[in-house]
């Protein structure tokens, strides 16, 4: 993890504006300003709004989280823009990926190592087939809330709030008031989550000399073990070669910069993790210049993205992006119009600052085909340079019969297949993947080379919202991208 010293943050009012709009008779729509603030969102209509009953419990929980310490440094954002304005030019892969939805129990060690170690052999798996660096961003330290089609479900007969995270209620049902207070505890566990990440990469984890350390913990498929194994000897070769002709960099080898992202729902909670800060030396930046060398940093995170449901043109969410120094990503569906997405990219992105925005697609393997080629195109005559990014995962779910929501992995693997080709057919670049997925050997999606059928997933089904793809099927899908740069498995560019 790349490190750096933290400014003091500038005083707002963060906390008592949030707090003014977010009560139990909804938010109060000011008038429309051009001029951007940290708090200007709230003068913009709101999807997926939270609504708290306690005025004084939201001013007090906010105003705690005003005082609290930066969780990310704006050093650290600058040099994960910059990793990113590589992958733009398809000169890096980006791998993000973690929890659908973050729980507060997650934040233990066996959890959080368990996707560490993952998200390093994946992206050993990425960097031997594509010859590229690899880009990691987890899906951690802060990933709790989700959007959900509906503010409430039934449960057991019962109408209640639906569970909308663990930094908003509770999934036990009488938990599903909107708790402020929870707004603290996930600044607490995600900045726990992140200090036990930066501690076991500093304390060698990420090791290219010893990759055999990491494990391959669930795995039983003799095919992935063996392909596994045949890479890290190739690399362990290597290294014996570099440290005998005195060429072994040790300190480049012995860990990586693995950056936190989450979904910038909860505008509020954003909104007081926002920092006036100093500008790292050689900053790159889309926005304006400052007379005093600040820029406005979410440092809840490094990376956030908007939503398909929260990216209305004229919506709080994107108000609130546009301001942001950090990196951003914009998910999009099959919904999005080609000149819509163009406008989207001109509000947050005006001075098309290359790879500040990572579009991640979610359309589902059987719209993928239809819809690509068309964004594609459009962005390319808008003249913006992007991210691209391939999100198999929200496009390909379903429920079965009993209700249980599962993905089938021939279809998460469709789809990733279809975006490497488009891309390619398009003189484009798929510069990466964004997967929910665990390093535990769950049985939430149906299929891959175990052979997991439907009446598999009451095995080891722990998600409290989306499936994930296990650690096997996770690595599948690593060989899969591996495989096309490489020409292989028939799946050639």
């Amino acid at each position: 993890m790349a490190e750096g010293s933290v400014s003091s943050p500038e005083p707002n009012l963060a906390g008592q504006v949030a707090a003014e709009v977010k009560l139990a008779n909804g938010p109060v729509y000011k008038e429309s300003q051009h001029r951007w603030s940290p708090s200007s969102w709230t003068t913009k209509p709101i999807k997926q709004d939270v609504i708290y009953h306690d005025r004084e419990a939201v001013t007090n929980a906010l105003a705690k989280l005003e005082r609290l310490p930066s969780i990310v440094t704006p050093t650290e954002i600058v040099k994960l823009k910059k990793s990113l304005h590589d992958v733009a030019l398809g000169k890096a892969f980006l791998l993000q990926g973690g929890d659908c939805a973050e729980l507060f129990d997650y934040c233990e060690e066996n959890a959080i190592t368990s996707k560490i170690k993952l998200l390093l052999q994946m992206s050993l798996v990425l960097i031997w087939g594509s010859n590229k660096p690899v880009v990691r961003i987890a899906r951690m330290a802060g990933q709790f809330a989700k959007p959900r089609s509906s503010p409430t479900e039934t449960v057991n007969g019962v109408e209640m709030p639906s569970f909308r995270g663990d930094n908003i209620n509770g999934f036990d049902p009488s938990e599903r008031t909107p708790d402020p207070s929870r707004l603290v505890s996930a600044y607490f566990h995600s900045a726990a989550t992140l200090n036990y990440i930066r501690a076991q990469l500093a304390s060698g984890i990420a090791d290219l000399h010893s990759p055999l350390d990491w494990g391959l913990g669930h795995v039983q498929s003799q095919t992935i073990k063996a392909k596994y194994q045949r890479i890290v000897k190739s690399i362990t070769d290597s290294l014996r070669f570099m440290r005998t002709v005195g060429a072994d960099t040790a300190g480049k080898l012995e860990t990586v910069d693995l950056y936190t992202s989450h979904e910038g729902l909860l505008l509020e909670y954003e909104q007081s993790l926002t920092r006036r800060l100093k500008h790292p030396t050689e900053t790159l930046s889309s926005l304006p210049a400052s007379e005093d060398g600040k820029g406005w940093y979410n440092t809840s995170a490094h990376f956030l993205w908007i939503g398909d449901r929260t990216r209305q043109l004229d919506g709080a969410h994107v108000e609130y992006f546009r301001g942001l120094e950090n990196p951003v990503g914009i998910k999009v569906g099959p919904s999005m119009k080609d000149s819509e997405l163009v406008q989207l990219l001109d509000v947050v992105n005006p001075s098309k600052e290359i790879g500040k925005v990572t579009l991640i697609t979610r359309y589902g393997a059987d719209k993928i085909e239809a819809l690509l080629g068309a964004h594609i195109e459009a962005v390319k005559r808008s003249g913006h340079v992007v991210v691209w990014q391939c999100d198999p995962m929200h496009g390909n779910t379903l429920s079965t019969l009993s209700g249980i929501k599962t993905r089938h992995f021939t279809s998460i693997l469709s789809e990733v297949s279809s975006a490497l080709k488009i891309h390619a057919a398009h003189s484009s670049y798929l510069g990466g993947v964004h997967l929910e997925l665990t390093g535990d050997a769950v049985t939430e999606c149906i299929g891959g080379s175990e052979g997991l059928t439907e009446g598999d997933l009451s095995l080891n089904y722990t998600s409290y919202c989306d499936p994930r793809l296990n650690e096997k099927q996770s690595l599948e899908l690593a060989f899969l991208v591996a495989g096309f740069y490489r020409g292989e498995d028939g799946v050639a560019p």
